[in-house]
């Protein structure tokens, strides 16, 4: 992905999994995006489920994806 000086980083919802680890995600703004795991979230077996709040990761050329970095309590 964008070194981080480009990453734009909001928060959304989960709403539907999707095959091959992705995730239907609605952001705060009310956009709804296709999203991947993380590399360390994927790594320490983090679990997400429809419902999570979590923080996506989109860079400023593609905003229709992004990858999710933070599942919030």
């Amino acid at each position: 992905m964008a070194s981080q000086k480009e990453v734009i980083k909001l928060t959304g919802k989960i709403v539907k999994v999707l095959p091959s680890a992705q995730f239907e995600v609605v952001l705060e703004n009310g956009h709804t995006i296709i999203a991947h795991v993380s590399g360390r979230m994927r790594k320490n077996f983090i679990r997400l489920v429809a419902g999570d709040a979590v923080e996506v990761e989109l860079t400023p050329y593609d905003l229709d994806k992004g990858r999710i970095s933070y599942r919030y309590n």
